[in-house]
């Protein structure tokens, strides 16, 4: 298969800003995070993400950031 590029609008909330969310997403899935841009304060983030991988890998990812309690725009799909 193919690898493909998602852009996500991910808000990431105050308890989870520290956390090492997007090395431990390059980690358990075999995805290529690349942060595209970032706005982060003591109450939230907002990051706008780029993953690379196999589409079941990528959507994967997705799922993980969501059950992790992230907030997941998808912006482009393909």
């Amino acid at each position: 298969m193919a690898a493909i590029r998602r852009q996500l609008n991910c808000t990431f909330p105050k308890e989870k800003i520290r956390d090492p969310v997007l090395y431990l997403l390059g980690r358990q899935f075999n995805v290529i995070p690349n942060i595209r841009r970032a706005q982060i304060t003591d109450e939230i983030g907002i990051v706008l993400l780029e993953l690379e991988g196999e589409q079941s890998e990528v959507d994967k990812a997705i799922e993980y950031l969501r059950a992790s309690h992230i907030g997941v725009e998808v912006l482009t799909a393909g």
